[in-house]
């Protein structure tokens, strides 16, 4: 079978996780051929997962694994600042690049590499693995096709993205605006920032509140809520945090045709019978509502991160559509960025964000933190394996 020569950089929770999955042959287009770690005694794991016999290149250095011609693609699975880093040094030598989220820290840095993408011609993806979750595909369908109408409203309450302060010690990269470059909104939100955009569209303006600090002994934010408006006069609310048990999931998108929600595994979804609009202005009752047809659609469990390399490789070998390119990495670092400006200025904000007030502020933030707390490779924890999981 024909499959692409794959390198992966960063052995830690994450590329071990997508080692179990190519072990478990879980992404049969893919052929691990080299792996780069800046420390050499987790360069093993990929042959204690798939074999002694399987001749896998190892490298302490990126741009020596890059140089090798031992892959034709790279899978970045490093600490934030690095993605668009080591992104850009592998569309240099025409080499297929797909990231973890977030694609980086702040937008001008991103834009430099969906330009340094489109000068290579190759392939580029994200790992958006969130998007191959059923329900969200059905979401965006349903929006995306017109069947709610006129937007009017989002409201997304995702609230159990626990953490304990156990978690933020575990590694010194952790919880830092040196090492991650911010916090709930860059570690564990982006994925719902990109459905948000990727179900509901980007929002024109927003307004936000971060408490940094909130509920932890850290100095990133662990408790936000971002205002998003649109040009159409639709809102969307977001609220996140990582201080409250035991949290809440709950997507409700509104719109001219009716409503949907996706709570508990479940999608919800009222069709009115007449539109909203139409109704409020011919009906002769005061209390009368329009009439609804209810259907309710049950979740799937898939492997989202498998399901996302796969059809990445499939891209590459025969021209296959990947689930998010790269290049859309782009839309929810925008709304983060915009959402610490926001907080940091106590102003509403107009995207495309200010990106030098945004590097202003954040090189103050990180000029302010203290060594001990500077950026290192985090030792991998088991427990964190699965937590990119929906949980619902």
């Amino acid at each position: 079978m024909e499959q692409i020569k794959l390198g992966i950089i960063g052995i830690g929770n994450m590329g071990r996780g997508h080692i179990d999955n190519l072990a478990k042959g879980l992404c049969p287009s893919v052929s691990l051929t080299a792996v780069c770690d800046i420390d050499e005694n987790k360069l093993g794991y990929a042959n204690e997962k798939l074999g002694e016999d399987v001749e896998i290149a190892k490298f302490t250095d990126a741009l020596e694994m890059l140089d090798s011609g031992k892959i034709d693609t790279v899978f970045i699975a490093v600490p934030h600042y690095n993605h668009p880093t080591y992104a850009i040094e592998a569309f240099k030598r025409g080499i297929h690049v797909l990231t973890e989220k977030p694609a980086g820290v702040y937008t001008r840095q991103v834009r430099e590499m969906n330009e340094a993408a489109d000068k290579a011609g190759v392939k580029f993806g994200i790992m958006f693995n969130q998007r191959t979750t059923p329900l969200y595909v059905k979401a965006h369908d349903i929006v995306q096709s017109g069947a709610l109408g006129e937007l009017k409203r989002l409201v997304w309450i995702v609230t159990n993205w626990y953490r304990t302060q156990a978690y933020y010690d575990s590694g010194s990269w952790r919880a830092t605006w040196n090492g991650e470059g911010g916090g709930v909104l860059l570690n564990q939100a982006p994925h719902n920032l990109d459905l948000w955009q990727w179900i509901f569209g980007m929002p024109q303006k927003v307004h936000a509140f971060c408490d940094f600090g909130k509920y932890h002994n850290v100095a990133i934010e662990d408790d936000v809520t971002i205002i998003g408006e649109y040009d159409n006069g639709a809102v969307a609310t977001f609220i996140t945090t990582t201080g409250e048990a035991p949290g809440t999931n709950r997507l409700e998108i509104s719109g001219d045709k009716g409503k949907i929600v996706i709570e508990g595994g479940k999608l919800k979804w009222w069709k009115l019978e007449t539109p909203e609009r139409e109704f409020c202005f011919t009906c002769e009752k005061g209390f009368a509502m329009p009439k609804t047809e209810y259907e309710e659609i049950e979740n799937e469990n898939v492997n989202g991160h498998a399901t996302v390399l796969e059809a990445f490789a499939n891209a590459i070998l025969h021209g296959g559509k990947m689930i998010a390119d790269g290049r859309e990495g782009l839309n929810s670092l925008s709304i983060s960025n915009a959402a610490y400006v926001s907080a940091w200025t106590g102003s509403t904000v107009t995207l495309p964000v200010d990106e030098d007030v945004f590097e202003k502020h954040l090189a103050e933030l990180c000029a302010s933190e203290s060594p001990e707390k500077k950026a290192s490779a985090p030792e991998p924890v088991e427990e964190l394996r699965e937590r990119w999981k929906v949980r619902w």
